[in-house]
């Protein structure tokens, strides 16, 4: 299994076990989703669009306001980040 497959599962399984993760969990994994979501969007040449309909934009004010939010509210949060990233890992093995 590959870290990127690892790591999609990693986040299905938190967002299936959200009540059970502390903020500081979830914010983390938020952050690490946000992270890999731009370096894979850099290698597979797509610009940064830095406005509020990006996807990443909503990933990261969930994670920074991670307190506020409701446990579905991250659920949908984890299980996007990890489409997100099945998505361009796909365009990524496509490309080789």
């Amino acid at each position: 299994m590959s870290l990127t497959t690892a790591f999609i599962s990693e986040l299905v399984w938190a967002a299936n076990q959200v009540e059970h993760l502390t903020n500081f969990e979830k914010r983390r994994l938020l952050e690490r989703a946000v992270v890999t979501i731009r370096e894979m969007r850099d290698l597979v040449g797509i610009p940064e669009s830095k406005t509020e309909a990006d996807t990443v934009i909503n990933l990261q004010t969930t994670a920074a306001g991670i307190e506020r939010r409701t446990a579905d509210q991250i659920k949908t949060a984890l299980l996007d980040a990890a489409d997100m990233i099945r998505i361009l890992r796909i365009i990524l093995d496509g490309k080789e």
